[in-house]
């Protein structure tokens, strides 16, 4: 927490929680699906503050539903037990051995210190894969690199979602916490993208919004160009965008697309670098990164008010 929150007088702190009073209202009884990654998910205070975000959410009648990926801590052991890591069109590269590794740290190690860090605040959170109570059923996938389809190992698409058991999980008063991995039809498990993942659970569970959390302020439209950062895109003017994006950002604004056009009513990506990122988003006027739409009166726009 910053000085400058500290210093703030007992009547600027009223104000900042009567701004927030009409977002309350309006999210109050809805589903938020957050995509938890990047550096939120390996800086200590990032960590903490996202955690507090989580229960702030489930306090105030907002229901969260956190599905997160685990690249950095997959990447580290990786390089402990001695083994490459790769990447082709922006997916890892999933070895039957590196899925060994990618289910023992998403569910044994990021999963369970998540859900620890939300529960310092209450009995809330619940750890849950994309293996149980058949939440997930994956498909295999290629993805085109330099215009040719590639395999990139047990790497999968969700292709079915049974959302019961993370709607049994919200009915009793709880976070599901959702780990990326799923098994296809014939029960071998794959690792899922955790932005598609959260695309397909947030369209299956008729969420409200979904949030990708990244490492960049939002969607820059023209990179490097820093003044190109859009704060609002709709669905046509992503998909024509799509190819001149980063690799990296790729599966975010896939996930994105996907999701306003299977019935979520907007999706967003915000820099997960700022603490309490999804607080400002979903509860202030301004809001911060890229909010995507289903329409818009033009395709791109630069102005606030994206909440």
């Amino acid at each position: 927490m910053t000085d400058s929150i500290l210093d703030l007088t007992s009547s600027q702190k009223a104000y900042v929680l009567a701004e927030a009073l009409p977002w309350l209202q309006l999210f109050h009884g809805k589903i938020v699906v957050v995509k938890y990654g990047g550096n939120a998910m390996v800086d200590d205070e990032l960590k903490a503050a996202f955690a507090e975000d989580m229960a702030f959410l489930r306090t105030v009648g907002i229901h969260p539903v956190v599905v997160h990926g685990g690249g950095p801590q997959i990447n580290a052991m990786l390089g402990r037990l001695g083994m490459e890591g790769e990447f082709r069109g922006g997916f890892r590269v999933t070895t039957p051995e590196v899925m060994d590794v990618v289910r023992m740290v998403l569910f044994g190690q990021v999963g369970r210190e998540l859900v620890g860090l939300i529960n310092a605040h209450g009995p809330y959170a619940v750890g849950i894969s994309g293996e149980d109570a058949h939440l997930f059923t994956a498909t295999r996938r290629t993805v085109v690199v330099d215009g040719e389809p590639t395999d990139i190992g047990l790497v999968g698409d969700v292709t079915t979602v049974n959302p019961a058991a993370v709607l049994d999980l919200i009915a009793a008063g709880r976070i599901p916490v959702v780990s990326t991995i799923a098994p296809d039809a014939d029960g071998v498990v794959h690792n899922i993208n955790a932005d598609t993942a959260a695309a397909a659970l947030a369209e299956a569970l008729g969420a409200e919004k979904l949030v990708v959390l990244t490492d960049v302020e939002g969607l820059y439209t023209d990179w490097p160009d820093r003044s190109s950062l859009a704060s609002v895109i709709d669905t046509a003017a992503l998909e024509a965008l799509l190819p001149s994006l980063d690799a990296g950002m790729v599966p975010k604004m896939e996930a994105c697309l996907r999701a306003v056009r299977g019935g979520v009513p907007t999706a967003h990506v915000i820099d997960g670098r700022v603490a309490h990122a999804v607080l400002l988003e979903l509860l202030t006027t301004a809001g911060i990164g890229t909010m995507v739409t289903p329409s818009a009166p033009s395709p791109v726009s630069t102005k606030e008010g994206t909440a």
